[in-house]
């Protein structure tokens, strides 16, 4: 099989699908690999790294025009005139980005099949929790850093100072993301209130920090909570579907001025009513005197470790892709879990449930069963 690598062209995305060493192992199963040129750069894996592992280098068109193609994000619309009928493998997020795109890929024919929707056989997202990972490390961070008062921020440090801890971090979502958030801010020293359905085992750490303090995810108890918290982050995810608001235009009113919301949850089109999508090239706006940051592509700017991550977790569904084809979700169910579109259709419920487009949906074992 002919396996297209794409250099990603969304704001200051820098990470690339497919290292030199992972390109090594598919040439070595018999696949030939080419690369749109310096795709691989931004994450420090230069053209020649490439073509010492028998590698090609190509122009844009040339990278699409193959049996799979692999990405990072989406397609943009000016990538759309590339579709075509094979399989696209990246992240998509169909629910959190313009209909377009989904109308785009119908019209193709392509077999959109989305990194965020693959299922292990646990029925669990192998390959959204490599970058969930990433960005609820980062949102903690990024939110101690537009705290600072020359960043418009309230002027509250999250840490320990001679003992006593100072800020009170909010994170709503208890899965990969807010774990990961949690423990980062109770590393810096913060308070931290971490808002679930249940309260789950910590997977990453030996035991749960001390100053990580769960509480339900109800109205009444994240509205009373938001009074005071200098950084709420947003981490809910339902898998393929776009996320639920579970912070209300009011609530966001009722914060601090100076306060900060980092929405990782806007790749679905954010969990919190006065999210909307941001750039690394431009992060924040301020909205009820709250700062928002709301950049879809968070780990992209850590591209050297997110490449490194999720192509360690990406490469062995590649390989299976690029050994069977179609036949590969077919026969594998966590892997037919990804499959979005197909022959024209959508074949994620959620999609088509979120997007209003229930009546070109069909389940993806009937399509593959009549066609």
């Amino acid at each position: 099989m002919k396996i297209g690598v794409i250099k990603e062209i969304k704001d200051r995305e820098n990470r690339v699908a497919l290292t030199p060493a992972g390109a090594a192992t598919l040439i070595a199963d018999g696949h030939a690999v080419v690369l749109e040129k310096d795709a691989g750069a931004g994450s420090g894996f230069e053209n020649e790294e490439y073509q010492g592992k028998g590698v090609v280098i190509v122009n844009t068109e040339q990278a699409w025009d193959a049996d799979l193609v692999v990405k990072i994000k989406e397609p943009l619309e000016q990538e759309y005139s590339f579709l075509k009928d094979n399989i696209v493998f990246t992240y998509f997020h169909l629910a959190g980005v313009t209909e377009k795109l989904t109308r785009a890929l119908l019209k193709a024919w392509t077999t959109a099949i989305a990194y965020e929707t693959v299922e292990d056989e646990k029925g669990k997202l192998p390959l959204l929790a490599p970058m969930s990972a990433v960005a609820g490390n980062m949102s903690c961070t990024i939110g101690a850093y537009y705290l600072a008062r020359f960043n418009g921020g309230k002027g509250t440090q999250l840490g320990t100072v001679l003992g006593k801890r100072h800020g009170k971090v909010m994170i709503i979502g208890n899965g990969v993301v807010g774990q990961h958030a949690a423990v980062t801010a109770a590393a810096l020293g913060a308070d931290v209130y971490l808002f679930g359905r249940r309260e789950k085992q910590f997977e990453y750490v030996e035991k749960t920090p001390r100053n990580i303090h769960f509480s339900q995810s109800t109205p009444g108890n994240i509205g009373e909570c938001l009074k005071d918290a200098d950084l709420l982050v947003g981490a809910v995810l339902l898998p393929g579907a776009k996320a639920p608001y579970v912070v209300t235009r009011d609530m966001v009113q009722s914060m601090q001025p100076g306060s900060v919301i980092v929405d990782v949850s806007i790749d679905q089109g954010g969990c919190i009513e006065t999210s909307r999508a941001t750039t690394h090239s431009n992060p924040v706006y301020v909205k009820y005197d709250v700062i928002h940051y709301c950049v879809t592509n968070m780990p992209g700017a850590y591209p050297r470790t997110s490449t490194i991550a999720l192509t360690n977790a990406t490469l062995p569904y590649i390989r299976k892709l690029a050994k069977l084809g179609i036949k590969a979700p077919q026969t594998e169910k966590g892997l037919g879990r990804g499959v979005n579109t197909h022959k024209g259709y959508v074949t994620c419920r959620a999609v088509a449930e979120s997007l209003g487009l229930m009546d070109q949906f069909r389940d993806f074992e009937d399509i593959t069963i009549k066609l």
